[in-house]
């Protein structure tokens, strides 16, 4: 079976997409299966895999309504297998009764939980049905974050978020830990708020990863590209970054290839 991983801020801006979309290609890299799975509106991971959504014969959307089988819907991009996003998600509170319908994910992800070694799932930047699904199906959250105030407050928003899914759906839900982007190291402000960060991870029974993805024109650059940094420039210090972001991640999950 998938391990489940959810990439998810309830803060926009973070570079939530491109650490998950980046993240799961240096996975890959390892030898490992991944299914990437789009359930933001924004449909950035889609367009960041260079996938449109017109191109996909089925996207998630059409998943979770139980019109197509998850494994009939993935494209298989250059770079990631992808269930693409739809922007029609935003609407899903409104398409489907919000009663009973948390495990709907979950549900439509034993299909493919046989044919990868890891899902990631990519979540939009509020608290809805589509970020309860993901909390409900994950086993583990990765919290993307900047170095400032405003992600230090949607952390402990986010881990109220994480505990009622705890109760009520999924209590194995772990917060595997928190990775910080567009890092600038010489300022100041962002290691003082690095160590208020680490502080406040300790209270959440999690940690900051020591790697940290620094700031640079190569990755903007790549997402324009429609590339992971990997393949858009493979020497980069932020390949380096995100190289090492999963090594720590494998000694800290105690992940194994299924076999």
């Amino acid at each position: 079976m998938a391990k489940i991983i959810a990439f998810t801020n309830q803060k926009g801006g973070v570079g939530k997409t491109s650490v998950a979309f980046n993240f799961s290609v240096a996975l890959g890299m390892t030898g490992a299966s991944i299914l990437l799975v789009d359930m933001d509106p924004q449909c950035s991971l889609t367009y960041a895999a260079g996938v449109d959504e017109g191109d996909a014969p089925s996207t998630i959307l059409e998943v979770l309504l139980g019109r197509v089988r998850a494994r009939d819907a993935v494209v298989h991009a250059k770079e990631c297998d992808l269930l693409c996003g739809s922007y029609k998600l935003s609407a899903v509170d409104t398409i489907m009764d919000l009663r009973g319908q948390e495990f709907l994910l979950q549900a439509a992800l034993r299909d493919v939980a046989d044919m990868y070694d890891v899902i990631v799932l990519d979540s939009p930047p509020t608290l809805g049905l589509l970020t309860i699904n993901i909390l409900t199906a994950a086993d583990e959250v990765i919290i993307p974050a900047l170095a400032d105030v405003f992600s230090l407050q949607g952390i402990g928003q986010l881990y109220s978020t994480v505990q009622s899914i705890r109760r009520k759906c999924n209590p194995s839900l772990r917060i595997i830990g928190i990775v910080l982007s567009r890092y600038v190291e010489r300022f100041l402000i962002n290691r003082d708020l690095r160590s208020a960060m680490e502080r406040a991870a300790e209270q959440i029974d999690s940690r900051v990863f020591k790697t940290v993805i620094r700031e640079s024109v190569a990755l903007r650059e790549a997402q324009a590209k429609r590339q992971s940094i990997f393949r858009y420039h493979r020497r980069s210090r932020q390949a380096s970054d995100y190289e090492n972001l999963v090594i720590e991640y494998l000694n800290v999950a105690g992940y194994m290839k299924k076999q």
